[in-house]
């Protein structure tokens, strides 16, 4: 546990702060507590727990496809092999677009409320993380700001990782093998994911010297983990944390990220003061790079999906 700090978001200790440091440059994991959003958390573990226990009646309607990206599907990949989990994922419920994305299950009183004051408080928390990750690195307000993420482009999922396949026996033919881990080591692509977990454990952070610790579940905390967008952004004085989550063998496994992602038009480059004239990436649109981390979640293209190295200067 202490490679991975807890950090109490309503009074940060300079102890923590250091710690916070030293485990960003790391492994890109730490805890936060003090959050004040316990409530919060017991109802929307409890209206995910009802989601997933539904039926085919319930989940069907709404299963995701590559032109409704948003709803539920049990068949995602990454790096082209396939999760061991079925997942939910909706967008800021209050965003008004030409055509409605997010698809709400019917027959859950009370679901989409709840989701919606999920939204809206953890999209406050991870600003305020964000403001905090920054200050730490000593940076000024204006360049603080610069690097704030934004709702409008953030994204909830629920997940449902299962003891086995969780595509029935009967619909498998012609998919893409199961990897060797529940959900195969990757980094995100935005700012930073703010993470409920429940108290299975799986869940692994990869160190500098690439050995593998444990995220292990602590009771009132959200684990924190850092994006591709913020390693560019500090010019890897920071990094990425590249995770996975182990097979699960004795009991199913549940999980509530939040992706805080960048501003639509946000061009994404390492900060003046932190790259000392020497950046380590050129510019990128925020844009262009989730189209290429998002293409290949339906299909298998041949290829694994962009990283940031593509943007690295030789």
């Amino acid at each position: 546990m202490d490679q991975v700090p807890v950090v109490d978001l309503s009074a940060p200790s300079a102890a923590s702060l250091a710690a916070l440091d030293a485990a960003c440059s790391d492994h890109g994991f730490f805890l936060l507590e003090g959050h004040g959003l316990d409530d919060l958390v017991d109802r929307t573990w409890a209206a995910t727990h009802r989601f997933f226990a539904a039926g085919p009646e319930v989940k069907e309607p709404i299963r995701r496809t590559a032109d409704r990206a948003l709803g539920w599907y049990d068949r995602e990949l990454t790096k082209r092999t396939r999760d061991h989990k079925e997942v939910f994922d909706f967008i800021d419920p209050d965003l008004v677009m030409d055509r409605p994305m997010n698809r709400w299950p019917e027959g859950l009183d009370g679901f989409e409320d709840t989701m919606r004051d999920f939204f809206d408080a953890f999209a406050a928390l991870a600003d305020r993380t964000t403001a905090l990750v920054h200050e730490t690195l000593g940076l000024d307000p204006e360049t603080i700001e610069a690097c704030a993420g934004a709702r409008s482009t953030s994204t909830v999922r629920l997940n449902h990782y299962t003891v086995g396949d969780p595509v029935p026996e009967t619909e498998r033919a012609g998919l893409n093998d199961l990897g060797p881990t529940a959900l195969g080591a990757h980094t995100d692509p935005g700012v930073l994911t703010l993470l409920l977990q429940d108290d299975c454990g799986g869940l692994q952070a990869q160190a500098r010297d690439g050995g593998w610790l444990d995220v292990e579940p602590r009771p009132g905390t959200v684990v924190v983990n850092l994006g591709d967008t913020t390693q560019v952004r500090t010019n890897d004085r920071y990094r990425a944390a590249v995770h996975r989550v182990l097979p699960m063998t004795a009991s199913d496994r549940y999980s509530i990220p939040l992706f805080f992602n960048p501003r639509r038009d946000a061009v994404v480059e390492p900060i003046g003061a932190l790259a000392d004239g020497a950046p380590a990436y050129h510019p990128f649109t925020w844009r262009e790079f989730i189209a290429g981390r998002t293409d290949d979640n339906y299909a298998d293209l041949g290829v694994d999906d962009i990283q940031i190295d593509r943007f690295r200067v030789a």
